[in-house]
């Protein structure tokens, strides 16, 4: 191992046990999945030593990639035990997907921006990632092709649940997702699919999201 490699395992590791085990994140896969994955692999090209850093970083197409304790937090609300098919919406850099990935069977993840996708795609296969599949198309309504899901994880806040992933979530299945004003107050939602017709909802915490765009989300 290099120095620079030495160095980004040692703040990958400080970041785990500081930003996120220190704020209450114990499920020991999503600890593990992130003390391992490279972060600085999915960053722009410049920002490497901001990879580990508290806060979220820009990327392409006016995106972000989302605050490390933000990725483990919305991870270990999904409750996956690794045999899940789950749904991403906003791939963004990747690199939560590339979590998701540790902690599943299989993973579909839609971006609507190709750019971005394109990106992803790469930085997850030089990774060597092969159950992670990405997609470009309308987030907002989901990737019928592979429904239903045992989760859903949506990245960006939109003004209320889409019905078109309710519609894709499994019995027993989880939905975690950002739903509030566009530029304003936000909540981290939980919705579980008890049978075809009832979902429960939890408020887990209030966050600040970029907009969800699309046929069922914001207008672009």
């Amino acid at each position: 191992m290099n120095r620079h490699a030495e160095e980004f395992a040692r703040r990958r590791d400080a970041m785990v046990r500081e930003q996120i085990e220190a704020r209450g994140v114990h499920d020991a896969r999503v600890l593990q999945a992130m003390r391992e994955l490279p972060r600085e692999r999915f960053v722009r090209p410049g920002w490497e030593a901001e990879a580990y850093d508290d806060n979220p970083l820009p990327i392409a197409a006016g995106q972000t990639i989302s605050q490390p304790y933000i990725v483990a937090f919305m991870s270990e609300a999904l409750q996956l035990r690794g045999g899940e098919r789950v749904l991403e919406i906003g791939t963004g850099s990747g690199y939560a997907a590339a979590v998701l990935g540790r902690l599943a069977k299989e993973v579909h993840t839609v971006e609507r921006h190709a750019v971005l996708a394109e990106g992803a795609a790469a930085a997850l296969a030089a990774l060597g990632v092969d159950n992670v599949q990405v997609h470009t198309a309308d987030g907002t309504l989901g990737w019928p092709a592979a429904a239903p899901y045992d989760a859903i994880v949506v990245t960006a806040a939109g003004p209320e649940v889409p019905v078109a992933l309710l519609a894709q979530l499994a019995v027993g299945g989880r939905l975690v997702m950002p739903v509030g004003e566009r530029e304003g107050a936000q909540w981290l939602l939980r919705l579980t699919r008890v049978n075809e017709h009832e979902t429960r909802r939890e408020e887990l915490m209030g966050v600040r999201f970029v907009p969800l765009t699309g046929a069922q989300g914001w207008p672009g």
